[in-house]
């Protein structure tokens, strides 16, 4: 792993190699705000999107890079829900859990859909296939209980249907 914090230096990481697109993007930003580590949540915002989830290595080198100590930045990534320290599966399944949603029975919901993928929330399937996530509010309490499937909002959730529509992603 090479990191660096001086401005203008390389980032790279032991995963990523020195050529990839991705690095410049994310140099770009953390540049952009001067390295500040006032920047991070934006700068980690980032580094999920083009990564599509934070690596121990990549929490490692912002925090150098934006003059942090590990610890500061893997507890920003930890504390925030939109953000993933694991691989994203390739179909996403998040269940509101939002006074409005729990209490038109967001929690079933969630329960049935863990045993029927074998989860529990916040996990990714072994194929890598789905992941099932749980959301404290996902701002859509007038049509709670919500679930967001692979960024589709379904309101009024049904348990069977989205049983169902969960089945049919993973044929």
């Amino acid at each position: 792993m090479t990191t660096s914090s001086p401005a203008g230096t390389t980032l790279q990481t032991k995963t990523q190699s020195s050529d990839d697109n991705r690095l410049k993007l994310l140099e770009a930003t953390m540049k952009r705000h001067q390295h500040r580590p006032d920047a991070l949540i934006e700068v980690l915002h980032k580094a999920q999107e083009l990564y599509g989830y934070l690596t121990p290595e990549l929490l490692i080198s912002v925090a150098q890079r934006l003059h942090l100590p590990p610890s500061r930045v893997y507890g920003v990534a930890t504390f925030y829900h939109f953000f993933s320290l694991v691989p994203p599966g390739e179909h996403n399944c998040t269940i509101c859990l939002g006074t409005a949603c729990y209490v038109k029975g967001a929690a079933a919901i969630l329960g049935e859909l863990e045993q029927q993928l074998g989860l529990q929330a916040g996990q990714t399937s072994a194929d890598g296939k789905i992941s099932l996530l749980a959301a404290r509010c996902l701002g859509a309490c007038g049509i709670a209980p919500a679930v967001v499937l692979d960024g589709q909002v379904i309101g009024h959730a049904i348990p069977d249907e989205l049983q169902t529509r969960v089945a049919e992603l993973l044929k």
